[in-house]
């Protein structure tokens, strides 16, 4: 079964707006708090399959394994598939979209236009393909951390005796034991994201999480995770690990060098929560080339750098010559 979100006055697809925060019907303009939506639409369907009736046209919708919220292929309706929300894919918690699909296109145009070497064609091969708002499936760990580091360090004395001078090198032993709390470190759930996109568009803010109702998903598109909280495991430490060791060196002040020797790091208590977050997206193809623009849904940071046009390069390397040279001349005219 898919499950549409139903205006109560007209019977019209509602979708939530990020403007509004509230459901908005897509045809009398009414609206809707998340909140007033009938438990029913939060009911959970047990069977799976990856072809679907549209309920409002009875169109069949193929999607992707992994997709939960879509549209329809034929009436454009907005799409939830329930019975990828259910059971161990239950998200706990949504992070509602705050930034508009108008304010993430005027975003984009700006980033196009923001290097004054970017390709005239990029906007229209890029308008081929339509941006788009994702809930991104993560996982949100909390751990308890033991840490042991032991390090060496130098500190360097230099003098002078008549004409020559000395450096002197003293070696120290430094220690640091410590218990640390990391909370709500993110990390992506799904194998078609790309991490290093995923871990720029971050901070996202947590406070704003909202326990999960399907009505948020309306009018956008979600992925569900297909890797589980234990598969990400060595992610979470990598990234943990590292922040750690950041800190713990930056309280080894004073020392010329730090060699770290040995560090012991024991995860006492790793707790995850499965959530949402949003991000917009538009991937396109430009000369053969795919280009990816994302945006944090929640706070409009961009990531993704545009392609360059070698020709303005030229033009403008040109044109820096050309001011430079006339400059040149200018004063060898004033001073002759």
């Amino acid at each position: 079964m898919i499950l549409i979100m139903k205006c109560p006055n007209c019977g019209s697809s509602m979708s939530f707006s990020p403007e509004k925060t509230r459901l908005v019907c897509d045809n009398c303009k009414s609206e809707q708090a998340v909140e007033e939506r009938p438990a029913a639409a939060q009911k959970a369907w047990e069977e799976e399959s990856t072809v679907f009736n549209c309920s409002s046209c009875g169109s069949q919708l193929i999607t992707e394994q992994n997709t939960s919220a879509t549209f329809c292929s034929y009436c454009g309706q907005p799409t939830i598939l329930p019975a990828r929300l259910s059971g161990s894919y239950a998200p706990s918690q949504v992070l509602p979209f705050k930034i508009s699909q108008k304010q993430a296109e005027e975003a984009f145009f700006k980033w196009c236009r923001r290097g004054r070497v970017t390709p005239n064609a990029l906007v229209r091969a890029a308008k081929v393909r339509k941006i788009s708002g994702i809930y991104v499936p993560f996982w949100l760990y909390d751990c308890d951390i033991a840490g042991d580091f032991q390090a060496e360090a130098t500190k360097l004395h230099i003098y002078r005796i008549g004409d020559m001078e000395y450096t002197e090198t003293s070696f120290f032993a430094v220690h640091r034991n410590l218990d640390a709390l990391y909370r709500r470190v993110p990390a992506d759930a799904s194998s078609k994201m790309d991490d290093d996109q995923m871990d720029k568009l971050e901070p996202f803010d947590g406070r704003e999480l909202k326990e999960f109702m399907m009505p948020y998903l309306s009018g956008f598109f979600a992925e569900k995770y297909d890797l589980d909280s234990l598969q990400l495991m060595p992610r979470l430490r990598g990234r943990v690990d590292k922040y750690l060791e950041e800190y713990v060196r930056s309280t080894m002040a004073g020392y010329a060098t730090i060699s770290m020797n040995n560090r012991d790091i024991r995860y006492d208590r790793v707790q995850a929560d499965y959530v949402l977050l949003p991000v917009w997206m538009l991937s396109f193809m430009y000369k053969k080339k795919e280009y990816l623009f994302a945006m944090n849904g929640q706070t409009g940071k961009v990531v993704g750098k545009p392609p360059i046009s070698r020709a303005k390069v030229l033009l403008w390397f040109a044109g820096v010559a050309g001011a430079v040279f006339g400059l040149l001349k200018l004063l060898e005219v004033l001073f002759t």
